[in-house]
């Protein structure tokens, strides 16, 4: 019997670069020529919305671009900002393709993440080829490390937490997917990850 039915992979920072972390909005502010201790001071509540799928694309940037006009639109900048995804070197898409072509897992995303970026990320790199199910923070309403999406993660899935392995990069939602009762893992690299998928009788 396999250890597992499901096994969840967080997208920024396992599979590709974060979508719009602090150095990818450094990276705006500076080719557009914005004021970064500004726009940081505006970013949090809006951006918080927007990864719950609260609020549009251009509700945020409304709230933290394009409060005064500009000499660049809206649609230049969010260009600029879907540019910024890129493969995440040392990243886990390879395994996840070995995975997928076993056909021994239903294999998905739960990630905090915005409805447009999302979307891209998505088609962009072909992830829905791999990934059958989008537990997204725009889709669900709802933020890791919050202990209701993994509440919610498990009550849409079905599964038993023991059951599901979840994979990220970062501490605080390692913890709280563990906490959940899902088997959790930190990712540190695509050769580390294969080792313990290999102790754990995935790989």
């Amino acid at each position: 019997m396999l250890p597992f039915d499901v096994i969840l992979f967080d997208v920024g920072g396992v599979l590709l670069t974060n979508g719009w972390d602090r150095r990818e909005r450094a990276a705006a502010i500076e080719r557009f020529h914005l004021d970064l201790a500004v726009f940081e001071v505006r970013h949090p509540a809006p951006y918080d919305a927007w990864e719950r799928g609260a609020i549009p694309i251009d509700s945020y940037l409304e709230a933290t671009v394009f409060d005064e006009p500009r000499s660049f639109s809206l649609n230049e900048f969010f260009a600029f900002m879907l540019a910024q995804s890129r493969l995440l070197p040392d990243g886990a898409l390879e395994i996840l393709k070995e995975l997928s072509a076993s056909g021994n897992f239903m294999l998905g995303a739960l990630n905090n993440e915005p409805r447009e970026t999302n979307k891209y990320r998505f088609e962009h790199f072909g992830l829905r080829n791999y990934l059958k199910v989008a537990l997204s923070s725009c889709y669900l309403g709802l933020r890791k490390p919050e202990p209701a999406i993994y509440l919610r993660a498990l009550d849409i899935l079905g599964w038993p937490p023991e059951r599901i392995l979840f994979i990220d990069d970062r501490a605080e939602n390692v913890a709280g997917a563990a906490s959940a009762g899902m088997k959790a893992i930190p990712f540190q690299g695509a050769d580390a990850l294969r080792r313990q998928l290999e102790t754990l009788e995935v790989l």
